[in-house]
């Protein structure tokens, strides 16, 4: 058995985690664009769906049984489009932000997105659809995703600062809209939660995909011991090493024991 995931960067560690814990043994093919080619929130619609086909047909080179679109940008603009090619003989799931369960607890919330999707008519819609009668607040978070994607701390502490600083103090629970947030979850809560509250609820996408994949091809779970499935890495096409800004992440350096080195290891 293998999942392969797409995103423009090391997003997809979330969902790759995920995958996992619940199935250790799948092998993983994580497909990610070259370098120059994230962030892809600030592309058009267009832009967004070539590189998305292109990093998706090299993941499908590898003979998946199940592509995981990684990422909100993606899904948002590409999804149809890939299920079109793939489908049905590779299943294509989409990541959607976990407004759902977030509203089911009551409000208010707060959704964490890029600045491309706050306010965009899809993230509206899915609040109109999921999230009727819950006061939400959208928070851009500019420089977010970048700054995950290289693990640059000090970006990150900024942006999750400044996203923090508009969020309303009443907020119960937040969605994470971008599949990089999920990778530095608890410095996004530590800089919300505070001493005299509930601890705060953080939702994200990867494990609903990840289970959601397993559902499409009919695969139960299976979280005994045994050999971990072999993780392939593709940077623009090419097999590669795990990034080395992936290493920052309790994600990444769990994956590298799996992974197949083609190119120097990263470095620290």
């Amino acid at each position: 058995m293998k999942i392969a995931l797409l995103d423009s960067g090391i997003g997809l560690l979330a969902a790759a985690a995920a995958v996992r814990r619940l199935r250790p043994d799948a092998g993983l093919v994580l497909s990610s664009d070259g370098p120059g080619g994230m962030p892809w929130g600030p592309r058009t619609p267009g832009e967004v769906t070539e590189r998305a086909l292109a990093v998706a047909r090299a993941a499908a080179a590898h003979g998946p049984d199940a592509l995981i679109v990684a990422c909100n940008t993606a899904s948002v603009h590409a999804l149809q489009t890939l299920r079109a090619e793939l489908e049905p003989s590779i299943p294509v799931i989409g990541t959607v932000p976990a407004i759902k369960p977030a509203a089911a607890g009551g409000g208010p919330i707060a959704i964490w997105a890029t600045p491309a999707t706050t306010g965009s008519p899809y993230q509206r819609g899915l609040i109109r659809d999921f999230a009727d009668g819950v006061a939400v607040t959208e928070v851009p978070c500019p420089g977010l995703a970048d700054a995950v994607q290289y693990a640059d701390d000090s970006a990150i502490d900024a942006a999750v600062a400044a996203a923090a600083a508009i969020t309303p103090r009443e907020v119960k629970a937040v969605v994470l809209g971008c599949t990089h947030y999920e990778l530095v979850a608890d410095r996004i809560r530590a800089a919300l939660q505070r001493q005299d509250a509930p601890p705060l609820v953080l939702h994200g996408s990867a494990g609903a995909v990840a289970a959601q994949a397993l559902r499409r091809i009919g695969v139960e779970p299976a979280t005994g011991a045994g050999p971990a499935g072999e993780v392939t890495v593709l940077l623009g096409g090419r097999e590669s090493a795990l990034p080395s800004s992936a290493l920052g992440y309790a994600e990444g350096a769990a994956l590298l024991g799996g992974v197949v080195e083609l190119g120097s290891p990263p470095g620290r």
